[in-house]
């Protein structure tokens, strides 16, 4: 195997987990749309009520930006999906390039690599190699998910082009990024900054009231529009995004040649005044290692619940038909199109996200004992029982911060509308989901206690096949027992139905059992490094 070789296979090995991560949920995507839309508006009339209401609706205008036809299945899955999947494509590539270029120089594994006979130009076109590798099994998750929703071949292939289109565009982004910042952070950050600005105007432009349609050209999430699969194709838009993308490529070699190994363009601050604020104790200095991740969560969660908050008071039978308002009912939610019965509905996901959240700060522990951060804690005065029960306590007052800011932002965004929801029940929505977070999190610490490598995978998992179960269970109707295996069944989805004391009570027993259980065994076990 040539040096180039070696190269592309570590970097698309070292992002399998982010790459089968994005593929589930695009695999999951298309075919879930299209058989939502197929089954819920089986009627002409019915998807012509739905088109003037929802092509008219700004609020659904702002997530998924313009719709060019919402008359057929596949105009639908174009919107709905090509909408939402593109920002996540472009996200994709963006981290991808960073992890490929600026995280290799900050590990001191490029310098190792470029001691051999591996040069800059080569190793760039290996990372570009597993990034391209990454962003066509995107392509394909996205195929078959479209062909599996009984959408026609050629057109689900130039569907799935189009929303992988933008991927390269912002794996340029990224790279460029990468040379001019100093450290992996700042790089995200500033490529991340270009994808906000581009979400942002593919927003204005959406909007008929701002006039402002021309804003589409300027953006990669734009171009993707604009090459409308299953309405009049646009097939040489496909030019915009393949020239940007050259652009940016060639750039960032062009800058990768002229500066040092391990430095970036942007001038790094190698002096600082000291600050201290948190270094008092282990749980105040792993509250400073993690604010940036609470944060960009406590945004994250809180800008989608505002945006469901303001669409509570659009959803109509109009929108939803009755045939989707049965199989919603599967959920154990009430009415969907009512505002608390939509919002009830809507924290299915918020639910999900806070357990994600927790199953994240299962990460955390295992990454501080991995990177031997615990060793140096642990040889100071302080013992283990001590640390893990501050890392737990303060997962889960993070998770409630979570949690409720999606329930008060949810609150605002109906608020706004004039929907009639109370912010007390919009604060009980949120709190509705710890006690299977926390469930998560003290089966995770469970995992790190016994089985720590494999102990954030695991958990990560548990979640993704509760959720699934739950979802697809009730939905084809397995039976009860089957569905009180996960978790997410005995939730009341406040505020649309009532609250669950019993099953939220157990869930709290047993997280609290399982977190006692885990500093137990924990105490007993050697350390384990990377």
């Amino acid at each position: 195997m040539s040096g180039a070789s070696a190269v592309a296979r570590r970097a698309f090995l070292d992002a399998r987990i982010r790459t089968i991560a994005f593929g589930v949920l695009f695999l999951v995507a298309g075919v879930t749309q299209a058989t939502a839309y197929r089954e819920g508006y089986p009627k002409l009339e019915d998807r012509i009520a739905f088109a003037r209401s929802v092509g008219a609706n700004d609020a659904a205008r702002l997530l998924y930006g313009t719709p060019h036809d919402l008359l057929t299945t596949g105009g639908y899955v174009a919107w709905r999906v090509g909408g939402s999947m593109a920002v996540l494509a472009a996200l994709f590539g963006l981290l991808a390039a960073v992890r490929a270029t600026r995280a290799e120089e900050d590990s001191g594994r490029a310098d190792l690599v470029l001691s051999g006979t591996v040069g800059r130009r080569r190793a760039f076109l290996a990372q570009l190699v597993a990034i391209g590798l990454g962003g066509a099994m995107l392509w394909l998750a996205l195929l078959l998910s479209f062909l599996a929703g009984r959408l026609p071949l050629g057109a689900s292939a130039y569907l799935a082009l189009a929303i992988v289109s933008v991927l390269p565009v912002f794996a340029g982004a990224g790279a460029v990024t990468s040379q001019l910042a100093p450290t992996r952070r700042t790089a995200t950050g500033l490529a991340t900054a270009v994808l906000v600005l581009a979400f942002a105007l593919r927003t204005v432009a959406a909007l008929p009231s701002a006039g402002a349609g021309w804003l589409r050209w300027t953006t990669p999430l734009g171009w993707a529009e604009e090459l409308r699969p299953f309405a009049d194709p646009q097939p040489l838009v496909l030019l915009l995004p393949a020239v940007a993308a050259t652009i940016l490529l060639v750039a960032a070699y062009a800058l990768l040649v002229r500066r040092d190994i391990g430095h970036g363009l942007l001038p790094a601050r190698d002096t600082a005044e000291p600050r201290l604020r948190l270094l008092g104790s282990p749980a105040g200095q792993a509250l400073r290692a993690e604010r940036g991740g609470l944060i960009a969560w406590v945004a994250g969660v809180g800008a989608f619940a505002l945006l469901m908050g303001v669409l509570a008071d659009s959803v109509t039978p109009d929108v939803i038909s009755e045939e989707v308002q049965r199989q919603l009912e599967k959920l154990g939610t009430s009415s969907v199109v009512t505002p608390s019965g939509w919002l009830g509905f809507s924290f299915v996901f918020f639910l999900l996200a806070v357990c994600l959240f927790c199953a994240g700060q299962v990460a955390s522990l295992r990454g501080e004992e991995a990177d031997q951060r615990l060793e140096t804690l642990l040889a100071l005065p302080l013992g283990r029982n001590a640390w893990l029960t501050a890392r737990l306590l303060l997962a889960s007052a993070a998770a409630t911060l979570v949690a409720l800011a999606a329930g008060v932002l949810a609150w605002a965004g109906a608020a706004a509308k004039g929907a009639d929801v109370s912010l007390a029940g919009m604060l009980g929505a949120g709190a509705n989901t710890l006690p299977p977070a926390l469930l998560f999190l003290a089966i995770g610490a469970l995992a790190f206690a016994v089985v720590p490598r494999a102990s954030a995978t695991l958990t990560y998992s548990l979640v993704g096949a509760a959720f699934l179960l739950e979802l697809f269970g009730s939905l084809l109707e397995l039976p009860g027992w089957v569905l009180s295996l996960s978790p997410f069944h005995d939730i009341g989805l406040v505020p649309g139905e009532p609250f669950e004391p019993r099953a939220a009570a157990i869930m709290v027993a047993l997280a609290l059992l399982g977190a006692a259980t885990a500093i137990v065994l924990f105490r007993r076990r050697d350390l384990v490094a990377a």
